[in-house]
């Protein structure tokens, strides 16, 4: 059933976002997963029609926070307002209340805002000091960096970017496709190929995914690797190893297993540990490029020693 409903998604949303056939099956395998995405890209690479050929195909609300120096968490999460018919206090929804949000350049919000957002993010509900709302258990967050330099950036902290399940990065797509994007061919699907309900019921089928203890011993061999690698300052926390599981049982359920294999955990790790690690050094050897090939090579290292075992 998840194949079937990952493929169908995959189909529809290619049809507004070219050549980028890796980045869209990692984003269905987090929203799988019960996660949420952060990319890290220039502006105008497709982020707004990516979520929205999302949402049209799980035919659900989306919306969309251009996040600025002077955006209030009551802006995102909502607020207490005076009702001038009932002339009652009533709480006001904000953005928040949807099934898919993007919350674009996130960080040229002011940190108080970032926080507000991310606390949704984490425990799926509101409070306005008194009263907790829940929010949509479809609730799924898609967040852009900018990584253009400029002085007014408010950097999230490594705390902040851990509550990411994933980090990816868009770009531009090849000529070809850039070609066919010039030509128009590239449009937003006009129906939907399921339901939130779909995507809920296939949540619960990834939660079943088997994993052996060989496969629980790899996990553990990679978080500990880069906990130990003397490049690294930081490495994976336990809620990392979680994503990383989490993030890999999805992948398998997409490829029609119920079981977990390594290739499932090559396909996806990098993508969970990157933005999770602080390398030792300079500025540059924080570059999200190179802490994504830091992870591969950390990866690698622990996979091929347990294929060898394997022999």
């Amino acid at each position: 059933m998840v194949k079937e409903f990952s493929e169908k998604l995959h189909q529809n949303i290619a049809l507004a976002v070219f050549g980028q056939d890796a980045v869209i099956d990692r984003v269905i395998a987090s929203l799988l997963a019960g996660g949420h995405v952060i990319l890290e890209d220039m502006t105008g690479t497709g982020k707004y029609t990516l979520v929205k050929a999302l949402a049209v195909s799980l035919d659900c609300r989306y919306g969309r926070i251009r996040c600025t120096q002077d955006l209030l968490p009551e802006d995102v999460n909502g607020r207490k307002e005076l009702n001038p018919e009932s002339k009652e206090v009533e709480f006001r929804t904000g953005t928040v209340f949807t099934d898919i949000l993007l919350a674009d350049e996130i960080n040229r919000m002011p940190p108080k805002t970032q926080n507000a957002l991310l606390d949704c993010m984490e425990e799926k509900q509101v409070t306005d000091g008194e009263n907790y709302y829940p929010l949509k258990e479809s609730f799924f967050v898609i967040a852009s960096q900018t990584s253009v330099q400029a002085s007014n950036l408010c950097p999230l902290s490594e705390s902040q970017l851990d509550r990411f399940l994933i980090s990816l990065h868009l770009g531009c797509p090849e000529h070809a496709q850039e070609k066919q994007i010039l030509a128009g061919e590239n449009h937003i699907p006009e129906k939907a190929v399921s339901s939130v309900q779909e995507l809920l019921q296939a949540r619960k089928i990834v939660q079943e995914v088997y994993t052996s203890d060989e496969m629980s011993e790899t996990l553990l061999a990679i978080a500990e690797k880069t906990r130990t690698d003397k490049t690294v300052l930081a490495g994976l926390s336990t809620r990392g190893l979680q994503a990383m599981h989490q993030t890999a049982k999805a992948w398998a359920s997409m490829h029609g297993r119920d079981y977990l294999i390594s290739e499932d955990i090559r396909e996806t790790a990098p993508e969970v540990i990157a933005h999770r690690l602080v390398m030792k050094g300079s500025a540059i050897l924080q570059k999200m490029e190179f802490r994504h090939e830091s992870a591969i090579r950390m990866i690698e290292e622990v996979l091929g020693y347990e294929e060898l075992l394997l022999l």
